[in-house]
């Protein structure tokens, strides 16, 4: 099955920023004047650590996970970054939550960048076991799209443990009044935005591929990003305000803590605290890997890049064995079959075109994601039934899961 809508490609991207900048500038050699070595460790290059070592980066000093954890439990807010797809980038992640409720139990908060504000009050019912499992799941892939199993194990600690979680990013009807109205909404429309940090733009702009000739292009993609970015920092903000006892850990892309100049200074602008920067880091991608890697211009950042970067391998799901071989349009009400591939499971069963897809051998399809991974439970040569609706009428169509052809 393929499905790879725009929204969903930009978020990899941003997702995937911080990784691609540690590999452009650890191949690129000596930096400009000004810029910290290193992607930003002035005193080791990333790459010389041992997978799951610890590197303290403002002293070059290696710690192990307990001494990170005493480190930031000074902190108010503790950013976690992460590449949106690499499962041990949401090892540590966890790793971080479980080792901080521990040490502050009923003090701690969680806030996501793959929940929108307007999630709030369905998180708060979730939070209070009001919400079941499969309507959670369809929140998640109305807020950020594929990918639950990747954070499914923080969502059953953070339930278990019952931590609080929260929304940060901006909902759709900001984002598509800030598309109509930009900059020249009327005041209070939209978070304060800070445009004057050089290395935030330059950096912004070196990975949206901008140059001096074609930078008015990029403006409204840029502005967009501060939309989120300050979208967050206000939600981080204003939660501080209102939980002056709470501790607050931020998962968020990588593009949007390292260097501290996206999230985290924008927060610190509204109101000033003590925060740290985890920054989960792969310098290597694994040969299967290598396609991911983006060609980028590299600029000089004379800043740290965090507080603390944990090297990690880049592991990602595997590839989905078990395939239909459609092409689905998702809307709020149904999922309709926009393709059907030649010679494909979905062709040999019948399915065509136009049908409307209702339930997966017995169990209602909550949306594409699920349908993905609900697949996956089956094995080449299984059989599953799929029940759709073809104009007026429903049927049951018989698959046989024959391993997928090019």
């Amino acid at each position: 099955m393929n499905r790879t809508p725009v929204h969903l490609a930009i978020k990899i991207v941003l997702g995937t920023l911080f990784l691609i900048w540690l590999l452009s500038a650890t191949q690129k050699g000596s930096a400009e004047e000004y810029a910290v070595p290193n992607s930003g460790s002035p005193y080791i290059n990333l790459k010389a650590l041992e997978i799951d070592q610890i590197l303290h980066i403002p002293t070059g000093i290696q710690v192990t996970k307990d001494q990170m954890i005493e480190i930031v439990s000074g902190s108010r807010v503790i950013y976690v970054g992460e590449t949106h797809d690499n499962l041990e980038a949401h090892r540590a992640q966890l790793e971080v939550i479980e080792r901080l409720a521990k040490k502050f139990p009923g003090k701690i908060t969680v806030g996501m960048e793959m929940f929108r504000q307007s999630a709030q009050p369905a998180l708060d019912r979730w939070h209070n076991g009001d919400l079941p499992q499969s309507e959670f799941k369809t929140l998640f892939h109305k807020n950020w799209g594929p990918g639950f199993n990747l954070y499914q194990p923080i969502f059953d600690f953070v339930k278990e443990n019952s931590i609080p979680l929260i929304g940060l990013k901006s909902s759709k009807e900001t984002e598509s009044q800030f598309r109509k109205e930009g900059t020249e909404a009327s005041p209070g429309s939209f978070p304060e935005m800070d445009e004057s940090d050089i290395h935030h733009k330059t950096f912004s702009m070196s990975i949206f591929g901008g140059h001096a000739d074609h930078a008015e292009a990029l403006k409204k993609p840029y502005q967009m990003l501060l939309l989120w970015e300050e979208t967050m920092a206000q939600t981080v903000a204003e939660f501080l305000k209102n939980n002056p006892d709470r501790k607050l850990v931020v998962l968020a892309g990588g593009f949007h803590v390292q260097y501290g100049f996206g999230i985290p200074k924008r927060a610190f602008r509204r109101i000033p605290h003590a925060y740290s920067i985890i920054l989960p880091t792969v310098t290597e991608l694994p040969p299967e890997l290598k396609d991911r890697e983006m060609d980028v211009e590299y600029v000089s950042i004379p800043l740290y890049a965090g507080d603390f970067a944990w090297r990690l391998e880049y592991k990602v799901l595997p590839e989905n064995k078990v395939k239909l071989g459609i092409q689905l349009k998702e809307s709020e009400s149904e999922i309709s079959v926009l393709f059907v591939g030649e010679n494909s499971n979905a062709e040999k069963a019948g399915i065509l075109k136009g049908d409307v897809l209702l339930a997966l051998s017995g169990e209602k399809i909550l949306n594409v994601d699920d349908l993905v991974t609900r697949l996956q439970t089956f094995n080449i040569g299984d059989h599953a039934t799929v029940r759709l609706r073809r104009g007026m009428e429903e049927l049951d169509v018989e698959v046989l899961l024959r391993k997928a052809t090019p």
